[in-house]
């Protein structure tokens, strides 16, 4: 698997990625496929450069949150780049969460968006590191994965300052800074229990809690 001057997988390096992002192994060779062509240096790892040369990326007002995203959890590292299990875990917070029927089997999931070109859904759309007992798409990690595409500083916490940057990030010049600010204000004072003008995740999530997560942040990929 992968081209002559990156790092091939081995089989145990497979059987762990299944293990930490429920992708099975010929989905894990697809994705496999698609870093590989983002590679183009045959680095055996992404740069930010290589995320934003991605065209998708560049034309999205969130493209550099969305960069972002693929760096949080090395954000202790010095060398700063994407390793395929890196990325491949970020990814996986995009995976439908399987639902079971009455009857133990487990229910089709309800058509999320193609994912045939992967990278390129999930720059339409818009972890901290799992425990090997848990996947990446439980309801709560979308929450967590949403969540800090509005927390800029990652203080943990969402500001009035933040939230009007990010929506002012997602609607560009088509609502004006009056109007933007209102909605700033709607939110926070919705979302914020405590009153402390901030919105930590628990409020991100119990203002989310009739939203359906699962499905919005989903993505069909192929088997």
């Amino acid at each position: 698997m992968g081209n002559s001057g990156s790092v091939s997988l081995q089989d145990e390096d497979i059987e762990k990625i299944e293990r930490e992002t429920g992708f099975t192994a010929n989905q894990i060779d697809r994705l496999y496929s698609r870093f590989t062509s983002l590679d183009k240096e045959e680095k055996g790892y992404l740069s930010r450069d290589d995320f934003l040369r991605i065209p998708e990326l560049a034309i999205n007002p969130l493209g550099d949150r969305i960069v972002h995203a693929f760096f949080h959890d090395n954000k202790e590292r010095t060398d700063d780049n994407v390793n395929f299990t890196d990325f491949v875990k970020v990814l996986a917070h995009f995976r439908p969460i399987e639902r079971k029927n009455s009857n133990g089997t487990i229910a089709a999931p309800s058509n999320p968006p193609n994912g045939d070109k992967v990278l390129e859904e999930v720059t339409k759309g818009g972890g901290d590191s799992q425990e090997s007992s848990e996947l990446p798409n439980t309801r709560m990690n979308k929450l967590r994965f949403a969540f800090r595409m509005y927390d800029l500083d990652g203080d943990d916490m969402i500001s009035r300052e933040e939230l009007l940057a990010v929506l002012s990030m997602m609607v560009g010049s088509n609502i004006n800074q009056e109007q933007l600010q209102s909605i700033a204000n709607r939110t926070i004072t919705e979302a914020d229990s405590d009153k402390d003008g901030l919105i930590s995740f628990e409020e991100f999530a119990a203002a989310l809690e009739k939203s359906d997560v699962e499905q919005k942040m989903s993505i069909r990929f192929l088997s």
